[in-house]
């Protein structure tokens, strides 16, 4: 199975989304809270490309965006290859 992360805070709904969506396929993820480790955005940023918002998830090292896009990426189909299900 694939590495992931996902840059995050404790309060955000888009990053519970972007949780549950990984939780529910079974998806182990290291998770990079920035309210707690702040040192970490500088870090985050420059590996999302300048973006600020929160989640920013990679896979396996690849930026694949926000929630917004995980989502995206599933509903197209792409997420589970991605992830390394199903193959």
């Amino acid at each position: 199975m694939a590495q992931v992360e996902i840059y995050s805070t404790m309060y955000c709904p888009y990053c519970a989304r972007a949780r549950a969506l990984l939780q529910r396929k079974g998806i182990d993820f290291t998770e990079i809270d920035i309210g707690d480790e702040p040192n970490r955005r500088d870090e985050m940023m420059r590996r999302a490309g300048g973006r600020t918002s929160v989640p920013q998830i990679f896979i396996d090292g690849e930026h694949v965006g926000g929630c917004d896009d995980i989502v995206a990426l599933d509903r197209a189909g792409r997420l589970d290859p991605k992830l390394g299900i199903g193959a």
